[in-house]
C-alpha cells in the first residue's frame, strides 16, 4: 500500500499540474488569446497559429521540448550545437532554423514565386513611396534608444515598423542572437505579425486625417504593360544593385529576387511551385512554432514588452504616415496624378496593404481601382524592409 502511495505522490510531483505557476497560466491563457485570433478571426493564420500554439507548448511544464539556456552566447560563449543535438528537444533542433538565419531568407524564395512585381516596373516612382514608408523604421531606432534600450533591442524594436514578419525574425535573431536582453526574437515577431494582422484596423484612420475626400477620390490611369524580359531583368539587376550597395540585405533580397527570376523565366515551373507551395507551408510551420517557442514567461509578462508593443504601433503608424505624405507630395508635383492612399502600401505587408488602398479610395469613389497602382509601392515595402533591415545590421554591432 506504502509502495501504492508512494507511485501516486511520483506520478503527482513530476506532473505538468504539480509544477504549473502563475506565470505558466497566464502565459497559456495568452496563447488561447493568439489562437483565437488566427482562428475565429482570420489574424494572419498562416503564422500566427504556429507561434500560439509554440507559445503553448513551451509554457506547458515539463514538456522539455525548447531550453532557452541552450542558446544563450553571451559573455564569449560559442553555441555549442554538439549539446543541442544531444540535449535539446523537438522546439530547440527547430529554433536553429531561426537562430541561423536560414527560415527567413527561405520564406523570401517562396514569396518572391508569388510575387508579381510588374506594377514596380511598370511605374519605377512606386519606389519612392516604398523607401518614404521606411521612415517608421528609423525614427522609431532613434526613439526606442532615447528611451533607453540597447542598440541592438532599439534595432529589432523598429523594424516591426516594416510590417514585414520574416525580415522582422532576421534581423532581431541577428542583432538579439548572444542573449541577455530584455526583448527576444519571440516578442518582437508575436509583435510583428500581430500588427500586420491588424493592417486593416490600424491604416484607414491614418490614410483619411491626412487626405482629403478630393485626394483619396483620384483615379489614376491604367498602368503600362509590362515585357517578359524586364520582369527577367528585374530581379537580377535588383540583387546586384542592393548587395554591391548594402552587403547586409543580401540574404533576403537575393533569395526574394531568386524566387521571382524562378516565376519569371517560365522554365523552372515545377522548382517555383515547390518554393511557393511545399517549401514555403514547411518552412512557415517550423518558423511559426519555433519562435513561439521562445515566448516564455520572462519575456512578455514585463514592462519592456508592453513598451514594444507601443513602440511597435508607433513604428508602424510613421511608416503608413510617412508613405501617405509622400503620395500627397507626389500628388501635388504631378497635379493631381497620383492618389495618395497608394502610399500607405508602402509597407511591406503584401498584399492586405494594397488592399486598404484600394477599399479606402472605392469608399470615396466606387468607380476607382487602386489595387494595381497600390502593389507597386506595397512590392516596393518588401524590398526597402530588406534594405532596412540591411542598414540596421550595418550600423549596429552584433
Amino acid at each position: 500500500m506504502n509502495e501504492f502511495i508512494d507511485t501516486l505522490q511520483s506520478l503527482w510531483l513530476e506532473s505538468g499540474l504539480a509544477n504549473m505557476t502563475w506565470q505558466s497560466v497566464i502565459m497559456i491563457l495568452v496563447s488561447f488569446v493568439f489562437l483565437y485570433l488566427a482562428i475565429a478571426k482570420k489574424f494572419e493564420p498562416l503564422l500566427l497559429l504556429p507561434i500560439a500554439f509554440g507559445m503553448l507548448l513551451t509554457n506547458l511544464p515539463l514538456t522539455e521540448m525548447y531550453h532557452p539556456e541552450l542558446f544563450d552566447i553571451s559573455d564569449g560563449k560559442e553555441l555549442d550545437f554538439g549539446r543541442i543535438l544531444h540535449e535539446g528537444g523537438l522546439l530547440d533542433l527547430l529554433y536553429l532554423g531561426v537562430k541561423l538565419q536560414i527560415f527567413p531568407p527561405l520564406i523570401f524564395l517562396g514569396i518572391g514565386c508569388m510575387t508579381d512585381f510588374a506594377p514596380l516596373i511598370a511605374n519605377p516612382k512606386s519606389f519612392l513611396l516604398g523607401a518614404a514608408a521606411q521612415a517608421g523604421i528609423f525614427l522609431t531606432f532613434l526613439g526606442a534608444a532615447f528611451l533607453g534600450f540597447t542598440p541592438q533591442e532599439a534595432g529589432a524594436i523598429a523594424i516591426i515598423g516594416g510590417a514585414d514578419g520574416p525580415t522582422a525574425i532576421f534581423v532581431s535573431s541577428k542583432l538579439l542572437g548572444s542573449g541577455g536582453y530584455d526583448v527576444d526574437t519571440g516578442t518582437i515577431a508575436l509583435a510583428a505579425y500581430t500588427y500586420m494582422a491588424l493592417v486593416p484596423i490600424i491604416q484607414p484612420p491614418i490614410m483619411r486625417a491626412l487626405t482629403t475626400k478630393k485626394e483619396r477620390a483620384v483615379v489614376m490611369t491604367q498602368l503600362r504593360k509590362v515585357s517578359q524580359t524586364e520582369k527577367i531583368i528585374f530581379p537580377i539587376a535588383v540583387t546586384i544593385i542592393i548587395a554591391l550597395i548594402i552587403p547586409s540585405a543580401a540574404p533576403l533580397v537575393g533569395m526574394l529576387m531568386l524566387g521571382n527570376l524562378f516565376k519569371e523565366s517560365g522554365v523552372v515551373d515545377r522548382i517555383c511551385k515547390t518554393a511557393q507551395n511545399e517549401l514555403m507551408n514547411i518552412i512557415t510551420i517550423f518558423l511559426g512554432v519555433s519562435v513561439g517557442a521562445t515566448t516564455t514567461a520572462d519575456k512578455i509578462i514585463n514592462k519592456k514588452f508592453i513598451m514594444v508593443l507601443i513602440l511597435g504601433v508607433i513604428a508602424f503608424s510613421i511608416g503608413t504616415a510617412a508613405g501617405v505624405l509622400f503620395g500627397k507630395l507626389m500628388c501635388l508635383v504631378t497635379k493631381g496624378k497620383v492618389n495618395p492612399l497608394i502610399g500607405s502600401a508602402g509597407v511591406s505587408a503584401v498584399p492586405m496593404a494594397a488592399r486598404v488602398s484600394q477599399k479606402v479610395g472605392s469608399e470615396e469613389n466606387p468607380a476607382n481601382f487602386l489595387l494595381m497602382h497600390a502593389m507597386g509601392p506595397n512590392v516596393a515595402g518588401v524590398i526597402g524592409s530588406a534594405v532596412a533591415a540591411g542598414v540596421l545590421l550595418s550600423i549596429i554591432p552584433h
